[in-house]
């Protein structure tokens, strides 16, 4: 049986919180008059079981069960390990 999931890439913002990151998600959209390709960026709280994960980090999130009011996503593997700099998205 396949895996339904949807799953995404993206960059650790933060990991402040025990065994859960903020990633960020980047996707690039055209805009609908001017044709510009805009990036679009969401915000996703993940579940992050070994708090392995570090600021910068690229990972690869997937879609699960609930694990509190605003985490609905988990880390299924590191991709890239960042420099552990802060990245401000404004």
């Amino acid at each position: 049986m396949e895996n339904k999931r949807r799953s995404m890439v993206g960059h650790v913002t933060r990991n402040k919180g025990d065994k859960s990151v903020t990633v960020v998600i980047e996707t690039p959209i055209p805009h609908p008059l001017y044709k510009k390709i805009v990036r679009r960026r969401t915000k996703v709280r993940a579940h992050d079981e070994a708090n392995s994960c570090r600021v910068g980090d690229i990972v690869r999130i997937e879609e699960s069960r609930p694990f509190s009011k605003t985490k609905h996503w988990v880390v299924r593997d590191i991709i890239t390990k960042g420099e552990g700099e802060e990245i401000k998205i404004s």
